[in-house]
């Protein structure tokens, strides 16, 4: 059974159509990229599968359970997180606070025994603290553990929005954009870092202007224009497919424009 199964997953605004009878499996443990022209659909995709949009019709499996018209706190209950096109960190918050805020999801603590510095409390705080440290540790930030978000470079303000996806523990990740404006040195590093965080278990969706990073980090692509499906396959099945080439280029191979 696929991890997320999308069912004819259909978005209308309006008079204009984002996403047509969408179908696509993700299954477990995989790095898939979503990729197309501007306006093709990749954003609103990931908006309806993580509750930020209703789709207009079709139906979206999780594990086998419909989760649309969940809110987007509950899908990321259930493992699915996404990181932004638009870096959407605290910059006035430390690196670690960050991470912090990205851990609550697994906290079980209540305010009151926090109030009261409950003995539960304090371990689980404990153990959070341990918890932030080792994701500083695996994005490779723990000397910048104390800087304020905003005093980073701009690829490591990347870097740090996703150690806060991670902090919420997910089976499911999005990443929007993730090498966008990196240099080739900052988008190794990064390409590094997501096929870490798939080694770890956690399934991976992205969405990347980059072709570089797409043909060489995932296993399946899937191609959209104008809200439709023009393909499916392997790096080595897209970069040939003709429909693809006609998109990105204008024109059909050998032929022309």
């Amino acid at each position: 059974m696929p991890l997320l199964e999308m069912q004819g997953l259909t978005k209308e605004f309006g008079g204009l159509t984002a996403l047509s009878k969408l179908d696509v499996n993700i299954d477990e443990g995989e790095i898939v990229g979503l990729v197309g022209p501007n306006g093709s659909g990749k954003t609103t995709w990931i908006n309806i599968v993580t509750g930020f949009l209703k789709p207009t019709a079709g139906d979206i499996l999780y594990k086998g359970q419909s989760i649309v018209g969940l809110e987007p706190y509950q899908i990321a209950e259930r493992g699915i997180i996404r990181t932004f096109q638009l870096t959407s960190l605290f910059p006035d918050l430390t690196v670690k606070e960050n991470i912090v805020r990205g851990r609550h999801l697994s906290t079980n603590s209540s305010i009151l025994g926090s109030f009261f510095w409950s003995k539960g409390y304090r371990k689980e705080e404990a153990k959070l603290r341990q918890e932030v440290m080792e994701i500083l540790s695996f994005v490779k930030m723990q000397e910048k553990s104390d800087m304020a978000a905003q005093n980073l470079p701009a690829a490591e303000q990347r870097v740090l929005e996703i150690a806060i996806a991670l902090a919420a523990k997910p089976e499911l990740l999005f990443l929007d954009e993730p090498t966008s404006g990196m240099n080739l040195q900052e988008a190794a590093r990064t390409m590094e870092l997501i096929q870490s965080i798939r080694q770890m278990g956690t399934t991976v969706v992205i969405v990347e202007h980059n072709m570089k990073v797409i043909m060489e980090l995932c296993s399946r692509i899937v191609v959209l224009n104008q809200g439709i499906k023009i393909a499916e396959g392997t790096p080595e099945e897209i970069i040939m497919n003709e429909e693809v080439i006609s998109v990105y280029l204008g024109k059909r191979r050998g032929k022309n424009a």
